[in-house]
Order: C-alpha cells, then structure tokens, then sequence
C-alpha cells in the first residue's frame, strides 16, 4: 500500500475513533413514518436476520455494553430505533430483523412495509449496513433485501458477522464468495468488511465508514 493510502486509512480509523469516543444515546422509536424525526445532516441504517448479531455489533461500534438494548426489549423490535452521534451530525437506525418467523403474517407485512418505505423515502440515508452471519453466508432473505435496495437505489455495504466463530479457511471462503456476489449488485459497496463484536474485528474499519458519512457531501 502506498504511504499516502495508508496516511489516509490511519486518519480515518481516528475520526472514527473521536466520533465514537464522544455522546451517544438512544434517541427514539419509530413505528410509523409519520413519526420520522426530521433530517439529520447524515443517517445510516443497519439491518439483518434477527439473529445476525445486530445490537452486540452496534454496542461493540459505540464502544458500549447496552447501547442497543432497547432494540430487544419486547415492543422495540418492531420499530426503527435511533441512536444519535457527533453532536447529532450522525443518526443511526437499528432496523427490525428480517425473518420474523413467530411473528403473525400481518405483523410481517406492516414491518415490511414500514422498511421498505424508510428506505425509498429517506433523503438523508446515506447507506445500508446489511449483516450477515458469516457462518451462514448469504442466504434467500438477504437477496430479497439487497434487491429492495438495489431498486430503491440505496447504497448498501455487507458486513459479515461473528467471524470470530468461523475457522480461517471458512471465513476465507464466505467472504470471497461475499466479495463475489455483492460484486454483481448495482447499489452495494464493493466492499466487504469481516467483523466480530467480540475479538474486535472490523470494528474501528466500520467507525471510520461511519466517521466518512458526516464529512461526505449531502446527496442530491
């Protein structure tokens, strides 16, 4: 890598080490679209399957334990929560799990419908964080939603989770064939960052995504 990349890199893991190390909180819950908060200058979205570890990788990026909690209470996980950074420069939604297996077929479609309207009607989304459990790979509900965001033309960048579980030649194997697939979609980033909330493991890569959103130009 050339000196200057690497100089670049290196500032870039240290805002994002800054934006975390000052205020975060949960803001509120969303249940419907008419309870959007107003624009922030930049707003990110992390989804999933409900068990692709979603709050212990947000909590791991806000360098806290129970950040994300709300997100598990019963009654939250219906509902887009907001976490807000940097002074409120930064919103961050937890979005529902995908694959809402108990859940009854109404609840699934009001879910559904409130995410894929968050998603095309969200101005100031600058990208989708889609997490996959890299014991698994991608799999038929992860395609439906990366075909949602590739219509809605919503950038979107898959991080693979729970690496720390994974032998090297698995994780090595998933996460080519990850590179591979997310290389045939329109929206998504092209790449893919391999991360453990538990070892460490991508997480001050995914603070510096996260940093760069807040110095990136507004999208028209």
């Amino acid at each position: 890598m050339p000196a200057n990349q690497g100089n670049d890199q290196d500032r870039r893991i240290e805002a994002g080490r800054k934006l975390f190390a000052g205020p975060i909180a949960f803001l509120m819950g969303v249940a419907k679209l008419e309870q959007l908060p107003d624009a922030f200058p930049a707003e990110v979205a992390f989804g999933g399957r409900s068990n692709a570890g979603k709050s212990s990788l947000i909590n791991a990026i806000a360098g806290r334990h129970d950040l994300a909690r709300a997100s598990n209470s019963p009654g939250r996980t219906r509902e887009l929560n907001y976490f807000i950074a940097g002074e409120g420069k930064l919103a961050i939604v937890d979005l529902p799990g995908y694959g809402y297996a108990k859940a009854e077929k109404t609840a699934v479609k009001n879910w559904q419908r409130l995410i894929r309207n968050y998603l095309k009607g969200r101005p100031s989304l600058r990208r989708v964080f889609i997490l996959i459990d890299a014991r698994h790979g991608i799999k038929p509900p992860d395609e439906d939603t990366m075909n949602l965001l590739d219509e809605a033309a919503v950038s979107y960048q898959v991080v693979l989770t729970k690496a720390d579980k994974c032998a090297r030649q698995e994780l090595a194997a998933v996460t080519a064939a990850t590179v591979q697939a997310v290389g045939k979609r329109p929206a998504a980033h092209p790449e893919v960052i391999v991360s453990s909330s538990k070892s460490g493991a991508g997480i001050a890569e995914l603070r510096a995504e996260l940093a760069g959103m807040i110095s990136e130009p507004s999208p028209q």
